[in-house]
C-alpha cells in the first residue's frame, strides 16, 4: 500500500531525521582492491589472507589487516587449498577428471566388521575408477602400511599399477612406506581433502554396497569364513551384479566392450 505524503510528514510520523533519510552512501566499493586479492590468491593458491596483505603493503596499497581478512572473506577465498605435507607423490586440488581407460585410476580405502563373537577386522577395498571392477578386497586384524605395499605390489604384478590412487588421510596411506613405495613405482597419490570423504565417492558407493549387500547379511564365524565370503561377493560384484552407470553390465562386462580387460582375480 502506498500513501500519497510528502517526505517531511512521513519523516516526522516515523521520527527519523529527513538528513538521514536522503544520506547517500559515498564510501569506496574497493572493487580494485577486491580484484587484486583475487589476482593475488588466484595466482598464490596456498597463501592465506596475511599473506595477501604483506603482498599488497609492498606493492603500496595503504591497507589494513582487517580490511584485508574482511575482503578476503566476502570474496569467498577462505578455502584450504594445502595438498599433504611431506608427499612427494601426492598430487594437489584440481578438479578431478573422470578416468578413461582401464588402470588410469584407482581408489582404496579401508572398512572394518567384526566376527560372531566381536572380534573386529579390517578390509582394504580397491577399485578401478574406470571399469568399477575390483582387484582385491584384503581382509585382516590388522593391516599397516606395509601391508597395503605389499598388495598392490602382488596386484601390479596381475594386471599392471596405475598412474595414481585416490586416498583419504588415514595414518596407512599418509605414512612413509605407502609414499615410498608410491616414488618408486612412479604412482601419484590423490588425498581427498579432509573431513570431505565425497572427495572419493566412487570407492564410498563400493563399500556401501560391500556392507549392503555382503557385511551385513552374513555372519563371520572365523577369519577364513570371512574371507571366503567377501570374495565369493567379490567376483559375484565383477562378474554378474549390473552396474546402472555402466549400461546395466557388470564390471567385467564393461571392461570387455571397451577392448580393455585385464587378468582375473
Amino acid at each position: 500500500m502506498a500513501y500519497r505524503v510528502s517526505e517531511r510528514r512521513a519523516c516526522r510520523v516515523l521520527h527519523q531525521a529527513r538528513a538521514t533519510q536522503r544520506y547517500e552512501s559515498v564510501a569506496d566499493d574497493q572493487a580494485v582492491l577486491r580484484s587484486r586479492i583475487r589476482e593475488i590468491a588466484g595466482v598464490h593458491v596456498t597463501w592465506g589472507y596475511p599473506r595477501i596483505w604483506v603482498k599488497l603493503r609492498r606493492e603500496g596499497w595503504r591497507v589494513n589487516r582487517k580490511r584485508v581478512y574482511r575482503l578476503y572473506r566476502q570474496e569467498g577465498l577462505c578455502v584450504g587449498r594445502h595438498k599433504p605435507r611431506r608427499h612427494r607423490s601426492a598430487v594437489t586440488r584440481p578438479a578431478r577428471t573422470t578416468a578413461m581407460r582401464v588402470n588410469e585410476s584407482w581408489s582404496m580405502d579401508f572398512m572394518a566388521d567384526q566376527l560372531f563373537d566381536g572380534r573386529k577386522f579390517r578390509l582394504l577395498t580397491l577399485v578401478d575408477d574406470f571399469s568399477r571392477e575390483s582387484p582385491v578386497i584384503e581382509l585382516d586384524q590388522r593391516l599397516t602400511g606395509e601391508r597395503v605395499a605389499a598388495i598392490l605390489d602382488r596386484i601390479g604384478r596381475e594386471r599392471g599399477l596405475p598412474e595414481k590412487i585416490r586416498v583419504d588421510n588415514g595414518s596407512e596411506f599418509t605414512g612413509r612406506v605407502l609414499d615410498q613405495w608410491a616414488y618408486l613405482n612412479h604412482v601419484r597419490l590423490d588425498f581427498n581433502r579432509r573431513g570431505k570423504p565425497t572427495d572419493n565417492g566412487l570407492i564410498e558407493a563400493f563399500n556401501g554396497r560391500l556392507r549392503a549387500e555382503c557385511l551385513n547379511e552374513n555372519w563371520f564365524m572365523s577369519l577364513d569364513d570371512a574371507r571366503s565370503k567377501v570374495e565369493a561377493w567379490r567376483r559375484h560384484y565383477n562378474e554378474e551384479r549390473p552396474h546402472s552407470a555402466l549400461g546395466n553390465l557388470a564390471p567385467r562386462e564393461f571392461a570387455a566392450s571397451t577392448g580393455q580387460t585385464c587378468p582375473a582375480g
